[in-house]
């Protein structure tokens, strides 16, 4: 199945720790909804940090529609 990067940004002087906490509730709501083929991480991007979740397709939906990611994307 084809894989989705999930991203959502964060700004200011407490975004990389925001970022960092971030992505253990994305992990939390993986285990919680079954989705185990999953990665998380989060990345300083200039004045910016993002946290982001590579997942298979076919739960697209149910991350969009609960945790409104910023932007979403096909890894190449």
């Amino acid at each position: 199945m084809p894989l989705l990067h999930f991203h959502w940004e964060f700004f200011g002087p407490d975004a990389s720790g925001t970022a960092e906490h971030f992505v253990k509730h994305l992990l939390e709501f993986c285990d919680r909804e079954g989705i185990s083929e999953r990665r998380a991480w989060h990345a300083e991007h200039g004045a910016r940090w993002t946290a982001s979740l590579e997942c298979e397709e076919k739960h697209m939906l149910l991350i969009r529609d609960h945790l409104r990611p910023k932007r979403a994307e096909r890894p190449a």
